[in-house]
């Protein structure tokens, strides 16, 4: 089947000379023709230094023109793209970079000591200013590579809670989809405007708005981190019109004078994903009378696999919406069948969207794909309308006295509670219960751990009380911003057993 994969170039013969891309520090700005001019050099670039169809490229730098530069080299040449995450520790890099073996590597100077003592047998470019890639020796060999649908494009890790990260391989269709599925269920345009703080590494950084936004003709603001004060400024400066960011994110932002001060005239609607989100963050933007709306993905699938008008938000407060267009969803039980209306099952997803297999891992592949189907690991319920919400993780359900309990009805009832910054539970082991339900908060106030406890039983079910409260400065976080229920987990169970 015919199709044209070099989409980048299409766009390019429609919009040449519409701004595509800008720097947020710098505030350098490409338009589609420059964008693709240095997309050809570093893709003459890889063939000058032997890289063929199927080898793996990486880049290793925080938001920048680089990514882009790779990425869309990578898809002219049929090479493969690999984002790696600059949070990892010494250990987890050097798996990723011998599970990937990755041929040359694009590194930003910030970053180049986590990869020179690493005894790996690879070109090292160091991406030093915004126009590095003039300075590359190349010769033109842009020869036309034959590459399928199928063939794969980016490798993006996940984030290795539970054990090494796994390499998810996102195809050319894969990707395409995503940002085809995106376009038109969430009516983007070419005149549409986004800003991306989240890791370019990660799937949220790259697919919810970057490569679907470039795709329309729109504009990309890229900026290398995230700071709340900043964050606004560049909303504003650069007039976004969508913008995603995650749930930490977004507590910081609703803090900060900027926000509570700014009217976002041009913004259409501000999106947040990677987690759940609290309520109060909702509160916060239906108080300044501004779009605001959650969204549902994983790197395997998407991100993007929901919507849901911003209005429906009020009665439906949490709900990630509806399938978009281009991809199906089903919720089934324990024993396989289709759960009721209410009822809690795990989400699957199906859809040219979603990824092709994990790299070098066929057993895990096999655990997760089912007759085209991607099983997510996430539980979920469908009320009558055919809204899903999301209830929290498969492996972060918590048994206690044979009751299922899902944590993120705690978290949602915690984070309302005035004197609450932050609020995450787990399941703890119990020589009784299994588990228990416990409880880390993070606090903006005095309150005891006996005034948490009635305060649950105001609205919880006895048996979903937390039998113990922690107080922490702050909740620790995953590489990605979520909260680190695998480290809490492990980190209290050994308390737990030592007392």
């Amino acid at each position: 089947m015919y199709a044209n994969l070099d989409w980048l170039q299409s766009r390019v013969n429609i919009s040449p000379d519409t701004q595509a891309v800008v720097d947020a520090v710098k505030d350098d700005s490409w338009t589609y023709k420059e964008l693709h001019e240095r997309a050809t050099i570093i893709a003459n670039f890889f063939l000058t230094n032997g890289i063929e169809k199927g080898d793996t490229v990486a880049i290793l730098a925080p938001n920048h023109i680089s990514y882009l530069d790779f990425f869309f080299a990578c898809m002219r040449i049929g090479a493969i793209f690999i984002p790696l995450n600059w949070r990892l520790g010494e250990e987890e890099l050097v798996y990723v970079l011998e599970d990937s073996k990755p041929k040359i590597i694009g590194v930003a100077p910030a970053f180049i000591h986590k990869v020179e003592q690493i005894p790996i047998n690879t070109e090292l470019v160091e991406i030093s200013h915004n126009q590095y890639c003039h300075s590359l020796y190349y010769e033109n060999h842009m020869d036309r590579t034959e590459i399928s649908e199928e063939d794969p494009l980016a490798i993006i890790y996940t984030g290795g809670t539970t054990g090494q990260p796994k390499g998810v391989v996102l195809s050319h269709r894969s990707i395409l989809w995503n940002a085809l599925n995106t376009i038109i269920s969430w009516d983007l345009g070419a005149s549409d405007v986004t800003l991306i703080t989240t890791p370019m590494f990660h799937t949220g950084g790259l697919n919810v708005y970057t490569l679907p936004l470039l795709l329309a003709g729109g504009k990309v603001v890229l900026s290398p981190e995230f700071k709340p004060e900043k964050a606004v400024a560049d909303l504003l400066k650069y007039q976004c019109t969508v913008v995603l960011f995650v749930p930490t994110m977004y507590h910081m932002i609703i803090q900060t004078k900027e926000f509570q001060e700014a009217d976002f005239t041009h913004m259409r609607v501000f999106v947040s994903g990677g987690a759940p989100c609290p309520h109060k963050i909702y509160d916060a933007f239906r108080e300044k009378g501004l779009a605001f709306k959650e969204g549902y993905g994983l790197t395997e699938a998407g991100p993007n696999n929901f919507y849901i008008d911003p209005i429906d938000t009020v009665r439906k407060m949490g709900s990630v919406g509806k399938p978009m267009i281009f991809n199906d969803i089903k919720i089934v039980t324990d024993d396989g069948m289709q759960a009721d209306v209410g009822e809690v099952g795990e989400l699957v997803l199906r859809g040219y969207h979603s990824f092709e297999y994990y790299w070098n891992k066929p057993q895990e592949t096999a655990e997760v794909i089912e007759d085209g189907w991607v099983y997510t690991g996430d539980l979920a319920k469908q009320d009558e309308e055919g809204y899903i919400y999301i209830v929290g993780r498969k492996k972060e359900m918590i048994i206690t006295g044979g009751e299922n309990v899902y944590p993120l009805e705690i978290e949602h009832w915690l984070e309302a509670h005035e004197l609450i910054d932050e609020a995450c539970v787990v399941g703890l082991p119990d020589d009784k219960w299994g588990e228990v339900v416990t409880g880390f908060v993070s606090l903006k106030g005095e309150v005891t751990e006996e005034e948490l406890k009635v305060y649950c039983n105001q609205k919880l079910t006895r048996y979903k009380v937390p039998k113990k409260f922690y107080f922490l400065d702050e909740i620790p976080k995953t590489h990605v911003g979520k909260m680190n229920k695998a480290y809490l987990k492990a980190t209290y169970s050994v308390e737990k057993s030592n007392r």
